[in-house]
């Protein structure tokens, strides 16, 4: 059985670019609705949004946008915590500058180790990667035949799912570039992902 599965990235929230995580609830800002549109429109164009149902983390600066263009489309929906950020612990709500200013000796060991060296209180890369991969898998799982699914998520739910269809290790996470409104396409086939492309800009 064959599927596609289309995931795409937030836009600009309200308040720009902070550590948000699984518990910072920001709204889109109108530039992060424009940007969406956006990536839907050039989906439009070159004929690739043929979806069949939407799926979308909880957090409202994926549910806003994923409920409007379900219900444009009478499309299903279906809202899944597993998709949710990963936690950033005491980090969220802070800038990047910020936190180097607070914990900078935190900032570094994390940057030097992505995968192990999480902020306090912050959640593992292991464990984010089960729920993530295991959410992505059931949902193409339970996909029809030639569908396509699109799911409205997050920048490290993103790269979690490029890293999953590479076959690579958890810490290639931290070199993929997922910007706001950014498009990742994965086939799935016979049980197995495949990554078809990454748009970004």
């Amino acid at each position: 059985m064959r599927v596609e599965i289309d995931l795409m990235r937030h836009g600009e929230p309200v308040g720009g670019k902070r550590y948000r995580g699984d518990r910072i609830d920001d709204p889109l800002s109108e530039r992060g609705w424009a940007q969406m549109r956006e990536r839907v429109a050039a989906q439009e164009s070159a004929g690739k949004a043929n979806w069949t149902k939407i799926v979308s983390s909880p957090l409202i600066r994926c549910r806003a946008f994923a409920e409007a263009l379900a219900a444009e489309r009478g499309l299903p929906l279906l809202i899944d915590a597993n998709l949710r950020e990963r936690g950033f612990g005491r980090w969220e709500g802070l800038s990047h500058r910020e936190v180097k200013e607070e914990f900078m000796a935190d900032y570094l060991a994390y940057k030097a180790d992505p995968v192990n060296r999480m902020p306090e209180g912050g959640e593992g890369m292991d464990a984010f990667f089960s729920r993530v991969t295991t959410a992505l898998a059931k949902h193409a799982s339970a996909g029809e035949a030639g569908g396509k699914i699109l799911i409205i998520g997050h920048a490290v739910v993103i790269r979690v799912a490029a890293v999953w269809a590479l076959k690579a290790q958890p810490i290639a996470t931290h070199y993929v570039d997922t910007e706001y409104a950014c498009l990742l396409r994965l086939r799935w086939r016979d049980g197995q992902p495949s990554l078809v492309e990454l748009l970004n800009g």
